[in-house]
Formats: structure tokens, sequence, C-alpha cells
């Protein structure tokens, strides 16, 4: 997308969608945004205010209802060339959700 971020008309269209698939997973516990606009976007489906959670990399957030929100910077080319994205910063995320995840038999 233009300047690498969808439109504001674009994630408008997506939010119900999203609110959608995220009312079919009744057991999730983890949602992970990739940038602040799926972090953004994941606290509107939960009708939270965005000045009360704050956007930060490897960040956790207790919403108080239903799954957690981790942070992470989006993948991007951008984000990876730039640095601010690192691989060990990435895996550190998923090492992180890992944790907060029981897996049977492991």
């Amino acid at each position: 997308p233009p300047q690498n971020k969808p439109k504001g008309s674009e994630i408008r269209a997506c939010a119900d969608f999203l609110r959608q698939e995220l009312n079919c997973m009744p057991n999730l516990k983890v949602i992970l945004a990739l940038g602040s606009i799926a972090h953004n976007s994941a606290l509107g489906v939960f009708q939270l205010r965005r000045s009360n959670w704050k956007f930060a990399h490897n960040s956790y957030h207790d919403l108080g209802k239903g799954p957690v929100l981790i942070d992470s910077y989006h993948c991007s080319r951008y984000n990876t060339n730039t640095g601010r994205l690192t691989e060990d910063m990435f895996y550190a995320v998923f090492r992180n959700i890992r944790e907060l995840i029981p897996i049977k038999g492991c």
C-alpha cells in the first residue's frame, strides 16, 4: 500500500471481519499484533481506548477479557532492512508467547 500503510477506510472495512473471526475462537489465548495498526484494530474489537494500551515491541497487554495482546514490530522489509526488527527480536516475541500457551505433550 502507499507509504506502507493501509488507508483508514481499508482498516474499517476489515474491522467486522476481524470481530467475527475472533468471536469464532472462544479458546483463543493470545493475539499477536504485527504492527501498531494491528494493535489498534485488536483494541477496537474489544472496544478499548488506544490511549490506555500503548503499542511497544514485545509488550504484553492483559486486556482483562479474552486473550492477551502481544505486540511486535511488523516483519516488513523496511523494518528488517533498517534493523528496527531483528531476527532475535522477532523470535523473542514467539518465545514469550510460547510461555503463555501450554501445549499438550510438551
